[in-house]
């Protein structure tokens, strides 16, 4: 089969803030503002008022549909650009044959557009995530097949969740036994009775970068002592070394990725053993370069949880097909806010059991998309 068209479209859907701060996406409360982009109370990053995301259409001469996304918390026309202008014109005409082999052919020569031009991260490596998770779709539906049967030969049926983040004030966990907490308090001496207060799930915590080295050391120890499930996003996400050196000097692992992109990036984290649990993010990644980042991990002696946060149905089924077949990964992040929109644009809701994500069956993706 043949593409014949690729349609790039930004979304942008409003939110409820005041429920959503303490979760994926609005970790930490919001400096007030007009804009749509307004600073953390706490570390310095921008967030959106909105959902924010990039969606992918790829159609084909064989009438068949695939669907990707980035993940674009933040201006999801940068991705939807690079993909329009730059990525298309040559896409289109392409014939495709439904194997790995030629998706990753693909990918590589989708990174090869800007690669002597120093743009080997970012929103051109989202944009090319972007059409990596369609093309899969479309392998998995010209084949019959559910993505993750594609991926390995014998995919989880279920993949366990946790539950990322609580809502400021809560320590409900809502029966899951795995949950993730913000560093969102100006001190840590204030954060540390949050934590405490949730009795029954082992808990991880998301610094968000905010660290020094020396104030991470302490801030681990805590950790040490309570037994923290991991350590996630200690220091600035540039430091590879500093990271490797805070490890090595805990017992609760570190937990990195969802802030790297490819191979290149994460190997010197990996060379560091700066991380003991890889967390890539499918918007980010892509599935092709994923299951690559998966075995890399595995064999750094790291297991593999992936980070879903703000994102559409084709991301996090990316990233359930993904937890699905990647080698040393049981356990995917849950937002319920998050599925909560995702799931009111497909046509086949992806769902959970209790605790556990119920793996997608459907052909490709495994899901129907209804454009926002």
């Amino acid at each position: 089969m043949k593409i014949t068209s690729i349609e790039a479209v930004p979304v942008r859907l409003r939110r409820d803030l005041s429920a959503a701060t303490g979760t994926a996406g609005s970790p930490t409360p919001l400096a007030p503002g007009a804009g749509d982009y307004r600073w953390s109370q706490v570390y310095p990053c921008l967030y959106s008022v909105n959902i924010e995301t990039a969606l992918v259409r790829i159609a084909t001469d064989a009438g068949i549909e695939g669907w990707g996304e980035a993940q674009a918390p933040l201006l999801p026309e940068a991705a939807c650009v690079i993909i329009d202008r730059l990525l298309s014109p040559w896409l289109i005409g392409t014939e495709l044959d439904g194997t790995a082999e030629r998706i990753a052919a693909l990918w590589e020569r989708m990174y090869a557009t800007m690669r002597v031009r120093g743009q080997t991260g970012g929103f051109m490596i989202d944009a090319i995530s972007a059409i990596d998770i369609a093309l899969w779709d479309l392998a998995g539906k010209s084949r019959g097949l559910p993505v993750c049967e594609l991926l390995c030969d014998a995919p989880k049926r279920t993949i366990p969740a946790y539950l990322s983040g609580l809502p400021a004030g809560s320590s409900d966990t809502l029966g899951f036994d795995k949950v993730k907490l913000f560093y969102d308090t100006t001190t840590a001496d204030e954060f540390w009775p949050r934590m405490d207060a949730v009795k029954d799930a082992r808990v991880a915590v998301d610094a968000l970068w905010r660290h020094t080295p020396e104030s991470a050391l302490a801030f681990g120890r805590e950790l040490d002592a309570r037994g923290a499930l991991w350590f996630e996003a200690p220091l600035p996400p540039e430091d590879p070394q500093a990271h490797g050196e805070l490890a090595a000097r805990l017992a609760t692992p570190i937990a990195l990725g969802e802030s790297y992109r490819t191979r290149y990036e994460m190997a010197p984290f990996f060379r560091a053993r700066a991380l003991s649990v890889y967390q890539p993010d499918l918007g980010r990644c892509g599935i092709t370069e994923g299951m690559r980042l998966a075995g890399m991990a595995v064999a750094s002696g790291a297991t593999v949880v992936p980070h879903i946060s703000i994102a559409l149905g084709p991301q996090v089924a990316a990233a359930l097909h993904f937890a699905a077949a990647a080698p040393g990964c049981n356990l995917a992040e849950y937002n319920p806010r998050v599925l909560e929109v995702a799931n009111s644009f497909l046509e086949e809701p992806i769902r959970l059991e209790g605790a556990n994500y119920v793996t997608p069956r459907g052909p490709g993706l495994g899901i129907g998309v209804r454009m926002p």
